[in-house]
């Protein structure tokens, strides 16, 4: 992996995403390999493919679809037999453990690979295939692939709902726009927000249950790259789980706006004198709020709120190994 690629691949978010809404807006690259008698859907990944899978599962579920995110290294994968279309995502198509799941699935389940390699073991395995379309990320670290792997699994819930992908679209175009400005003016913000998120005892993330897989995201960006500490919550478990920490830590988290418990997280945190930055809205008990075009919706923040957590991780990551 490698720091600088890290960042040259953040900074073309923005244009890489435009060119998947201008994909997404002619046409949904799943209508060509669903099979029509689909009566249940498997996502497998591992780490961020794993993350969006989760939420992508739960939206569909949400929607009345039969859906579940497995681990692919669990022993544990759905035998749902015939009318079982499992996912399998992995950006480099070689991920071991998803390659494996593979071959452990019922014979009778139709499987398509979502990844960011043409020609990789995953496609070979798989009968079909969907492309990421994040073009290769030369840190080696998946950023744009795992935004693109949100837009492809959100387009895949527009088909088996029977949506066309225009709302998706003007989605993904809304987030390389969000994206736009936070690297434009990244000078602006970045530097203080690594200062309040970056403590002695590590970094939190939390966000809402229907976007969970940003907080899980943000604390991998900064566990991948510069090796720090980084725990990633559910705003409202995060009353169960985290707020210990609390009491006896130099305690620092961003939260991502949108949460119903965001206040009775901030009970907590103004009491302790917990560190809070808000992100893509106004939380309570943050001292510092950092906004951009777009965050008004949910879609939108999904697809563009982790490049906070990457750009303060990138110049972290940069940093450490300048010495």
């Amino acid at each position: 992996m490698k720091p600088d690629g890290f960042a040259a691949d953040l900074r073309r978010k923005p244009e890489v995403l435009e060119r998947l809404a201008a994909t997404l807006a002619a046409r949904n690259p799943w209508a060509q390999v669903v099979p029509k008698n689909v009566d249940r859907v498997v996502l497998l990944g591992m780490g961020s493919s794993a993350y969006a899978g989760g939420v992508a599962a739960a939206r569909m579920r949400a929607k009345g679809l039969t859906v579940t995110s497995e681990l692919a290294s669990s022993t544990l994968l759905p035998d749902w037999g015939a009318g079982t279309l499992v996912v399998a995502t992995s950006a480099s198509g070689g991920s071991v453990e998803t390659l494996n799941a593979l071959d452990r699935l019922p014979a009778a389940a139709h499987t398509i690979a979502l990844t960011n390699t043409a020609g990789s073991a995953i496609t070979e395995r798989c009968r079909d295939v969907v492309e990421l379309a994040a073009e290769p990320e030369v840190g080696g670290v998946a950023c744009r692939s795992y935004q693109h792997t949100l837009a492809l699994l959100l387009a895949l819930e527009c088909h088996l709902t029977g949506t066309d992908t225009a709302a998706l679209a003007a989605s993904v175009a809304a987030a390389a726009d969000g994206s736009a400005h936070l690297l434009a003016t990244e000078s602006d913000w970045r530097p203080e927000v690594s200062d309040l998120l970056l403590g002695p005892t590590g970094t939190h993330f939390a966000a809402p249950a229907h976007r969970y897989c940003s907080a899980q995201q943000a604390a991998l960006m900064l566990r991948e790259g510069p090796r720090l500490a980084a725990v990633g919550c559910e705003t409202g478990d995060w009353s169960h789980v985290d707020v210990y920490l609390t009491k006896t830590t130099d305690y620092r988290l961003a939260v991502f706006a949108g949460s119903a418990w965001e206040a009775q997280l901030a009970e907590w945190t103004a009491a302790r004198g917990s560190t809070v930055v808000g992100i893509g809205g106004d939380v309570p008990g943050a001292g510092y709020h950092l906004r951009y075009p777009g965050d008004t919706d949910d879609d939108v923040r999904l697809l563009t709120e982790v490049l906070v957590a990457e750009l303060v991780a990138a110049t972290a990551w940069q940093d450490y190994a300048a010495r």
